[in-house]
């Protein structure tokens, strides 16, 4: 009897600590899933939907990356578990002319083919993200010479350029303000490691975060690539009371005037 009451005591007392660690797992698991689209992918990563969906978290791009920049994420991470990701502020992502991180996945979560210009592998063209400068901390935008991130960044006077303008408040120096070329931008975060202030001033954001997506009803008439949206375009109509009416009869009543 007292064996039974033993083994039930024991058992209910299992059974209560397993539900609670799998609240736990739980609740973490939809932290990290919450958190994912602020998450920086190695080079060559597909949209973070599909790349979830393919990477089986080996860890081979991991172990590849001779910077030690890429992690996986672990519990208490807010990323996806298992998922490779990296930190610019504590290593940026080097620009590894063979990007070595691309080729050992097995699975191609890591798109070899984004990254690759003429049959050969090119850093210069990847996607991780973009530069976000914060113009209420950078010392630039106070007036104080500064050019850290302009400096660091691989593709010197590309990604980030300097535009000069007067201080009006000083009367005798210029303002040279970083401006990020979002098309040239590959989100390496050089520039967000090598920034001066206490928390960087520029921070490398997720593409899809950092930029917005004009829709093809906006067209660069003057750029012949930007055109081609237009094959994707559809016109939408609308009916109101006055478009029932003749444009002539529409301008004679000016009875809505007063």
């Amino acid at each position: 009897m007292i064996s039974d009451r033993r083994k039930f005591i024991l058992n209910t007392a299992r059974a209560v600590g397993i539900t609670a660690i799998g609240g736990f797992v739980w609740s973490a698991y939809v932290e990290e899933a919450i958190a994912s689209p602020l998450t920086l992918r190695p080079p060559g990563a597909l949209v973070e939907d599909d790349f979830l969906k393919a990477c089986i978290k080996c860890g081979l791009c991991v172990e590849a990356c001779p910077y030690d920049t890429l992690l996986l994420s672990k519990p208490g991470d807010n990323k996806p578990l298992g998922t490779p990701y990296f930190v610019p502020r504590d290593i940026p992502c080097y620009m590894c002319p063979d990007i070595p991180c691309v080729p050992v996945c097995p699975t191609g979560a890591l798109d070899e083919s984004s990254v690759t210009t003429d049959g050969e592998l090119d850093i210069n063209i990847a996607e991780m993200g973009v530069a976000v400068v914060d113009a209420h901390s950078c010392i630039a935008f106070w007036g104080i010479q500064c050019d850290a991130c302009y400096r660091a960044c691989p593709l010197l006077g590309e990604a980030i350029k300097i535009e000069y303008s007067q201080n009006k408040r000083t009367g005798k120096h210029a303002y040279r303000i970083p401006v990020i070329d979002a098309d040239a931008c590959t989100g390496c975060g050089l520039c967000e490691k090598a920034c001066v202030t206490e928390k960087a001033a520029v921070a490398i954001l997720p593409t899809q975060v950092a930029l917005g997506k004009v829709g093809d009803y906006y067209i660069k008439g003057w750029d012949k690539e930007d055109e081609k949206r237009l094959e994707n375009a559809h016109e939408i109509k609308s009916t109101t009371d006055i478009s029932k009416r003749s444009a002539m009869d529409s301008l004679n009543d000016s009875e809505d005037l007063y």
